[in-house]
Order: C-alpha cells, then sequence, then structure tokens
C-alpha cells in the first residue's frame, strides 16, 4: 500500500517561491474507529487537523480540530435557507460567525461552485471564490483580487498513479490560514462529496 504522507521529493525541491506555500495531505478518514471524517497531515507527515463525526450522517455541525484535539472551527449547516448555506465559528463559538459559505449552482459544470464571504461588520476579512471540481479533487479559491490562495489536487503515489479520491492534497499559500483553508474543504466535502 503506498504512503498517503510525506510529500514525493519532487514537490519539496520546488522553487523558493512555491515553497512559502503550505501544501498537507489530506485523508477523507478519520483515525477512530467507526468514524467518518478527515486526518490532515503536513508535508513531513504530522498529524495538523483532524474531524471526527461519531453519526454516520451528517448532523449539520462538524469540529475541525488539531491534533490534540483541540477545538478550532465549527462549521454549521445555516438552517431555513434558501440553497445550502454554511457558517464557520471560532472554536466551539457559535454565537458569531466569522464566514458563511454558500453553494453556488451552475449549469456548465464551470466556474464558481461556492462563495465564501464575511459575517456581520467584519470589514477587515476577504471575500473568497472557489472554483472548479471538488468531485474531482481540483478546485482553487481565489481571493477578491482573484489571486489564488488555495488549491485541492489529487496526490500521486508515483508520477502519474493518483490514489483515489480519500486521498488528496491541500495548497495553502501564506495569505491564506491553513485551518480556514482546511474548514472550506470540509464544507465542499458536505455540499459536493458523496
Amino acid at each position: 500500500m503506498a504512503k498517503i504522507f510525506p510529500n514525493s521529493p519532487a514537490i519539496e525541491s520546488a522553487p523558493s517561491a512555491a515553497a512559502a506555500a503550505e501544501t498537507m495531505t489530506v485523508w477523507r478518514k478519520s483515525l477512530l474507529f467507526n468514524c467518518k471524517g478527515f486526518t490532515v497531515f503536513d508535508s513531513k507527515g504530522n498529524l495538523l487537523f483532524r474531524v471526527d463525526n461519531y453519526s454516520a450522517r451528517s448532523s449539520g455541525e462538524i469540529v475541525l480540530m488539531d491534533s490534540s484535539g483541540k477545538p478550532l472551527l465549527t462549521i454549521r449547516r445555516k438552517r431555513l435557507s434558501l440553497g445550502e448555506n454554511w457558517l464557520i465559528y471560532d472554536g466551539e463559538e457559535v454565537v458569531k460567525p466569522r464566514f458563511s459559505v454558500r453553494k453556488h449552482v451552475t449549469l456548465f459544470g464551470a466556474g464558481e461552485i461556492a462563495h465564501v464571504s464575511p459575517c456581520g461588520f467584519r470589514n477587515n476579512l476577504e471575500s473568497y471564490a472557489v472554483e472548479g471540481s471538488y468531485s474531482r479533487r481540483k478546485c482553487t479559491v481565489y481571493d477578491s483580487r482573484r489571486r489564488p490562495v488555495a488549491e485541492v489536487v489529487r496526490k500521486e503515489a508515483a508520477p502519474g498513479v493518483a490514489l483515489g479520491g480519500d486521498v488528496f492534497r491541500l495548497r495553502v499559500q501564506p495569505e491564506l490560514e491553513p485551518a480556514f483553508a482546511m474548514a472550506t474543504v470540509v464544507v465542499l466535502d458536505q455540499m459536493y462529496g458523496p
């Protein structure tokens, strides 16, 4: 069985401009028995984040934790909204959301699949657009100036040998918090996952 981490030498020897980006390996599996979730490793193979859902079906609330189990962000489905809308909160606090993620439905299969916007009067926070296909593990998060700040791509065990849809890479530029990028991936999985 191929290892799902760490990065291959070809990725680690990338130019210095790309080295500023953090590349994580995301495994769409919980480390806990009989749970659904995610396990996220850094480029050295260390556990970075985890998501453990105890119910077989999504309860509408998901907690992104660090490696020791400390809650970083809580993701909740917004009730009574037109279309699919999720809210992202700091820690376990579910009073004032930081961001809202809205599913964007397109008839042509390309373009924006989700829009991330700050909630309330948080003018210092950026808006983001997610484009591509999450189900094919090929999508990019753009900031309001159309700069790519995060990217989901398939992970290859060897050149040309993909590991499947449950193991993929999340590349995050320094302008974006890695935990927030992973929370966006969790929402995309709820919207477009199996």
